[in-house]
């Protein structure tokens, strides 16, 4: 009852967080990729609808998307849990079935993710299609496992999607460890603290340090495993039964933790909902069931701020500065805390901008956003 439990609170939590629910369509679609040979690409499509079933009307609106790659012999069925809590947030979810056997192509596998981001925002345009007028063009390329690999190599020298998200990547042939020094979207990876299958020191941290993105984050599940990044799965269990450190969570448990950050996270990215990039931030920074490392160049790294303003000192007592690249007029300042509530708005001009907190303000953490024209960026600051 626990178990299901956490799980129903994560997705109830979301829902009431982040606004319109919707039904789960389904439909499999085959596309072809004329560039390979005509490729053939089993995909498994879920969606926002009005009403549930297979091959129900898409509901009204445009929605981001997700491409995501399944782990090895694993299944497009195991990550259940994934298009029960996005698609009713308003997400459509793709699914490649290829390359599912003992000897997969890695190659194959990261081209077809790639295909499908590109094929999918193209059915958005194409008028016989069910997607037709359906698809936002910001998108997202997942993966887990063999997919989570997958992912870098789909993602080596493009840039045609918004973020690139994987959970407990195996490293692949070819490498993905190398594919990632050629990756510049930004990167969330999930890890597991125990996971046997994938050790994050051969794994994922190479693949993190590799990277080149200009804002990237790993995050490490504390007790987590590797195949608790998707509902139960034969082959990846006992797969991971014969492996040590063994997990000392439940899977209801992980998948709920990834659920509280990853939610968020998609809807500041796909989205451009800016209070949940805060809320991801503020998730990222005070969870006891989590470890992470984040290097980015800007707090919240999707707003491409042209001027980067550097502040300094930081933490701060009540006294700090904004260092702008260049002489900056109208910049609007306002900083609130984590609860959202505004302490400080004013309008200034110059290269460096001198900010005094009141005396009284409690210590802790708190948000300086900038804007100036059509530009706006976030930066973390702590009050001692």
């Amino acid at each position: 009852m626990k178990k299901v439990y956490l799980l129903t609170y994560s997705l109830i939590l979301s829902v009431w967080l982040w606004g319109q629910t919707y039904q789960i369509g389904h439909r499999q679609v085959t596309y072809t990729d004329p560039a390979r040979n005509n490729r053939q690409i089993q995909t498994e499509i879920y969606y926002p609808a009005n009403t549930a079933g297979d091959n129900v009307a898409v509901a009204n609106g445009q929605f981001p998307f997700i491409v995501f790659g399944h782990g090895f012999v694993m299944s497009w069925d195991s990550y259940k849990w994934m298009w029960d809590s996005l698609v009713p947030l308003g997400y459509i979810l793709a699914f490649p079935r290829t390359e599912g056997s003992m000897s997969p192509s890695h190659s194959e596998f990261g081209k077809d993710l790639r295909f499908l981001n590109e094929k999918i925002k193209a059915e958005g345009n194409n008028a016989s299609s069910f997607l037709y007028q359906k698809v936002a063009q910001k998108s997202a390329i997942m993966g887990h496992s063999m997919g989570g690999g997958a992912s870098f190599l789909a993602a080596d020298n493009y840039t045609n999607f918004t973020t690139l998200i994987n959970f407990a990547a195996a490293n692949t042939n070819p490498s993905a460890i190398t594919a990632a020094s050629r990756v510049t979207v930004p990167v969330l990876m999930f890890c597991g603290e125990n996971d046997g299958v994938t050790p994050p020191q051969q794994h994922q941290i190479p693949m993190y340090d590799s990277c080149i993105s200009s804002c990237k984050t790993r995050i490490t599940i504390k007790g987590g495993g590797h195949c608790y990044f998707a509902n139960y799965n034969f082959n990846c269990n006992f797969g991971e039964m014969t492996t040590s450190p063994q997990p000392t969570i439940t899977r209801e448990e992980q998948i709920a933790r990834v659920n509280y950050l990853l939610v968020p996270y998609l809807n500041y990215m796909l989205k451009g909902n800016t209070s949940a990039g805060t809320t991801f931030l503020n998730r990222l920074t005070n969870n006891n069931n989590i470890t992470y490392v984040r290097n980015c160049t800007t707090t919240l790294p999707e707003q491409n701020f042209r001027l980067n303003p550097l502040l300094y000192p930081n933490p701060i007592k009540n006294q700090f500065n904004i260092i702008m690249p260049q002489e900056t007029n109208n910049v609007q300042i306002v900083i609130y805390d984590i609860l959202g509530k505004t302490i400080f708005r004013e309008i200034r001009s110059g290269q460096i901008i001198t900010v005094n907190l009141n005396e009284s303000t409690p210590s802790g953490i708190y948000f300086v956003q900038l804007s100036a024209g059509n530009e706006q960026h976030t930066l973390k600051i702590i009050k001692q």
